[in-house]
């Protein structure tokens, strides 16, 4: 890959995510401050990015894949989605956001598999490259949080009263139209499958992998997979609420040390693998999610503070030792014929099914669970996460046995 497109990629995967990262983080605590939503509001909110989730492969596998080049598409999504994170910014009500924002979901879960491909298609040894690449998302992540918390301050109590919170969708919406017009200068990345060719439903959604479900170890995965989504879905939709309504000060940058362990424990991954397996690593990642739950309910904006902070900076165990995890115990288990159709049911069960309930849950538990003057009970909100996650790591630590090497099971493929 020559250097100008390893720039534009590199680009491209910053925009990406700084976008995403400009509005998600902190939208329970705009739901709450600027619209005043319940928690099941809250939750129908974030349920969005599942059904754009389950909406997204229907997007690639009929039409990107088969008519326009992914770039094009890439393009018109973030431009579309530029329009509509403008609604977002001046929608002064939960009725009037929540249709752009399931708009702005469907448009935009798709772009995270066009990126990639756009990506691939450069290269010559993705194992090797895309990495890399990757690593500049991390960075456009982490550098909206620190820019909200640190640079514009929108964050600060004084902030949240005055409802500045509302300008990270202007911020993103700036953001995706310049990723929009970007796109048209990327690589060409053409069809992948020819336009007359059939295209089965089933093998957009990965129905073909099912078939790994008769192998009870992979079964027993994949139910742990949709179940400890639960307890993820709970950080995603609480955690700034959480950090802003104890008093932690710019919990927007404080919650970028989440990616920064993300990005380091990536590289852990392969050593684990080897040194201990698949079953201990992902147990690890499973624990982490009960661990990092605990020293919330427990921790403080003072003297404990730093509770907090350890829980936060758990994040890349408790999402790369799982998710990534899983991702190459999936790939391994499916061998050649099955690879993509596998890793799309994954994406579908966790990011779809998974979170979707989770969302739900995490908005019903937010709901009961509150004091005569509205604000949450902090403590049970973040118990009940950490005991489902402890529920799944004992199922999971109990009953999969498999006790063959990943890389045997490679192998044998």
């Amino acid at each position: 890959m020559n250097t100008t497109n390893r720039v534009k990629l590199s680009i491209m995967m910053f925009l990406e995510f700084f976008i995403w990262g400009s509005w998600f983080v902190t939208l329970g605590t705009f739901l709450d401050k600027n619209l005043s939503a319940s928690g099941s509001e809250t939750a129908a909110v974030f349920s969005t990015q599942s059904w754009g989730a389950i909406v997204a492969p229907f997007i690639i596998g009929l039409i990107a894949d088969r008519f326009f080049n992914a770039e094009k598409i890439l393009g018109v999504l973030h431009l579309l989605g530029a329009a509509l994170m403008y609604q977002m910014y001046t929608a002064t009500d939960i009725s009037v956001f929540y249709p752009y924002v399931l708009s702005y979901m469907i448009l935009y879960m798709p772009t995270l598999a066009l990126v990639n491909s756009v990506s691939f298609n450069q290269m010559k040894d993705p194992e090797k490259e895309f990495s890399n690449i990757r690593i500049w998302g991390t960075i456009g992540w982490i550098a909206a949080g620190l820019i909200i918390s640190y640079v514009f301050i929108w964050d600060s109590p004084e902030a949240l009263s005055a409802g500045l919170l509302k300008n990270t969708f202007l911020m993103a919406g700036i953001a995706s139209l310049a990723l929009g017009l970007f796109s048209f200068t990327l690589p060409k990345t053409p069809p992948k499958v020819a336009a007359g060719e059939k295209v089965k439903i089933g093998d957009i959604l990965g129905l073909d992998a099912l078939k790994l479900l008769k192998d009870k170890n992979f079964a027993i995965f994949f139910v742990s997979a949709i179940l400890i989504c639960i307890p993820l879905a709970f950080y995603y939709q609480n955690a700034h609420p959480f950090l802003s309504n104890i008093g932690v000060e710019g919990p927007t940058g404080k919650m970028a040390i989440g990616q920064i362990s993300e990005a380091l424990f990536l590289l852990l991954i392969p050593f684990f693998f080897k040194k201990y397996g698949f079953k201990k690593t992902i147990l690890v990642g499973m624990l982490a999610w009960s661990v990092r739950y605990l020293l919330f309910a427990y921790g403080n904006a003072g003297e404990l503070s730093f509770m907090i902070l350890i829980g936060i900076a758990l994040h890349g165990i408790c999402y790369d030792f799982f998710f990534v995890s899983g991702q190459i115990y999936t790939n391994s288990k499916a061998g050649e014929r099955y690879k993509s159709a596998a890793q799309g049911l994954i994406t579908l069960a966790t990011y779809g099914v998974g979170m979707l309930i989770g969302f739900e849950v995490a908005g019903w538990i937010t709901d009961t669970y509150k004091g005569a003057n509205g604000a949450a009970d902090w403590k049970m909100v973040w118990l009940i996460p950490s005991g489902i996650a402890l529920v799944v790591f004992l199922l999971f630590a109990l009953t999969f046995n498999d006790k063959k090497k990943i890389e045997d099971e490679a192998i044998a493929h």
